[in-house]
């Protein structure tokens, strides 16, 4: 007797949380994408270097010059792949920037105030995007942006919190705003430190502890005095260095796209930055490694943004109007007033 086996039955995806098998990628498949993005980057390196602007914003720029790119098919595996998998590897690289004996010779009163900063520039972010109708993760992104780094933190926390929770709408407005008051803060912040007689001290904590983006720190650090733009290095990189604890931490309380709550979880690319930390703390990494590794990240990281760009869906953007910018601007408040505070109250 024969017995007939029936197939078994398609299980209704109700929710959109079953991951689709992906289809067998080639290199050839990536290709295409990846000189459209090479091409954009270098680009984007040209100007800086000649302009004297910001990187990221340049790639930002050329990015979204670009997105009409978006609607050809045989550009999306290596567009998703640049702003995926490289991205997470210029976070692992940017743990070069970073040492442990930095953050300690910071001293307990600073650092205690740069952690008070972070937290709660993170906690206004959720709390103003809540109000004006956002969710948390947006909240996040926008607030973990402007607390940390810039637009390294945006786009490592939008690949941690996954582009069902943060679209690529979402993570371009966030970039802009980013990109407008990091160069804003970078012009104002060093005049109010003049208006207000900070020593170079005072300075240092205001530049490195409020300002988004790294460059922009020192830059306007620097721009005040040398012994200012050495605290607003140190400043700056230790808030660089939360970077890996709050992905950390957003990891554990969000479930990555299409995975159940299930113990503790960190992503690799995080634990990549502590190693590289780590080990750059030890001393044993050459100056000309270093180096490298600082400008690889850097390109990685522009590159990223440049494909995030380009596969940014113009329509909601428009759509969105004025208000996610809102969001970004009232954590940047947030992180001035307390930064301004610690330096007139507590850094002497």
């Amino acid at each position: 007797m024969t017995v007939r086996t029936r197939p078994l039955p398609m299980v209704a995806d109700l929710y959109g949380d079953i991951e689709p098998a992906p289809p067998v990628a080639t290199w050839r498949r990536y290709l295409p994408g990846l000189v459209i993005v090479a091409a954009g980057t270098l680009a984007a390196g040209f100007l800086s270097d000649h302009y004297g602007v910001p990187v990221t914003l340049m790639a930002l720029l050329i990015g979204l010059a670009l997105n009409f790119l978006s609607a050809d098919a045989r550009l999306t595996p290596g567009l998703a792949f640049a702003s995926r998998s490289l991205l997470r590897w210029g976070i692992v690289l940017v743990g070069v920037r970073v040492t442990f004996g930095q953050i300690v010779a910071l001293g307990p009163v600073a650092l205690l105030a740069v952690l008070g900063i972070v937290a709660a520039t993170i906690a206004s972010g959720v709390w103003i995007a809540r109000r004006l109708g956002f969710d948390a993760a947006f909240g996040t992104l926008a607030g973990g942006a402007v607390a940390i780094c810039g637009a390294s933190a945006a786009m490592a926390l939008a690949t941690t919190l996954g582009e069902r929770r943060v679209g690529q709408a979402q993570l371009t407005l966030v970039l802009v705003g980013i990109s407008a008051m990091s160069a804003t803060a970078m012009m104002t912040y060093p005049l109010l430190a003049h208006a207000l007689h900070f020593s170079d001290l005072q300075a240092g904590f205001l530049t490195g502890g409020a300002i988004h983006d790294v460059a922009q720190a020192l830059g306007a650090g620097y721009s005040y005095s040398k012994g200012a733009g050495e605290i607003a290095a140190i400043v700056k990189l230790t808030r660089v260095a939360l970077l890996a604890p709050v992905l950390a931490i957003v990891s554990l309380f969000v479930p990555r796209d299409g995975e159940k709550r299930a113990g503790v979880g960190v992503p690799w690319f995080v634990v990549g930055f502590f190693v590289l930390a780590g080990v750059n703390s030890l001393g044993i990494v050459p100056a000309v490694a270093a180096s490298a590794a600082e400008k690889a990240a850097a390109a990685l990281l522009a590159a990223a943004v440049t494909a995030t760009a380009i596969r940014s869906p113009l329509s909601q953007l428009l759509e969105a109007g004025p208000r996610p910018l809102l969001v970004i601007g009232g954590a940047t408040l947030v992180s001035l007033s307390l930064a301004l505070g610690a330096a007139v109250w507590l850094v002497k």
